[in-house]
């Protein structure tokens, strides 16, 4: 946290007191939601359910952090960020998903889009996913230990510098494969319904 940080709570025509207890209560429960639903999703190893499962999270996450962005910077009280304690290891829930999602997890996407020479990068959902998870645990840290400013100002900060642009590059992902399997899907059945049509017409009198 830089050393000329303003030590109110929040800048000048940010939300009232009141108002950021409703948010930051409104993100830790979303944040939990999210955390319990994916460690659940690795222990699932048919990616027919992991992929629509986590895009229906990674969504309503998203929204959390839209309501973040939409506000004021957040300034904590001190200028140093205490101690939250050590993060949760989710390594395993990210080998467990890069598992359950096989091919489908590795996906390409441009870095920057107002770039002036955009790049090509390669990612994967899983590591995606495990580094949202472990932003926003560490906000819940704070919040769990009555941190309030300081839990709005790190989901914040770290929406806006990472796991915003992770979660928005694992929703186009998730939501390709979705797209892909339901369109494919209906082409080829509209292929096969049209070849049914030609051939039944063929055959009558």
């Amino acid at each position: 946290m830089s050393s000329d940080m303003s030590t109110t709570t929040a800048t000048r025509g940010g939300p009232g007191h009141s108002d950021l207890e409703d948010l930051a209560q409104s993100v830790a429960d979303q944040a939990t939601s999210f955390l319990l639903a994916v460690r659940e999703l690795a222990q699932t190893r048919d990616a027919g359910q992991v992929v629509p499962l986590l895009l229906l999270e990674v969504s309503q996450l998203l929204l959390a952090g839209a309501r973040l962005g939409a506000q004021v910077d957040f300034v904590p009280a001190d200028r140093f960020e205490p101690d939250a304690g050590p993060d949760p290891d989710l390594d395993a829930v990210r080998i467990a998903l890069a598992q359950a999602l096989g091919e489908l997890d590795e996906y390409t996407e441009v870095f920057d889009p107002y770039d002036e020479s955009p790049e090509l990068v390669v990612s994967r959902i899983s590591d995606d996913v495990a580094a949202i998870a472990q932003s926003i645990a560490h906000g819940l840290q704070h919040h769990a230990a009555g941190r309030l400013d300081e839990a709005l100002w790190w989901w914040q900060f770290s929406y806006v510098s990472a796991w915003g642009s992770e979660a928005s590059a694992a929703l186009r992902a998730l939501q390709s494969v979705v797209a892909h399997d339901r369109l494919d899907a209906e082409v080829d059945g509209f292929a096969e319904r049209e070849f049914d049509d030609t051939v039944i017409a063929a055959e009558l009198p």
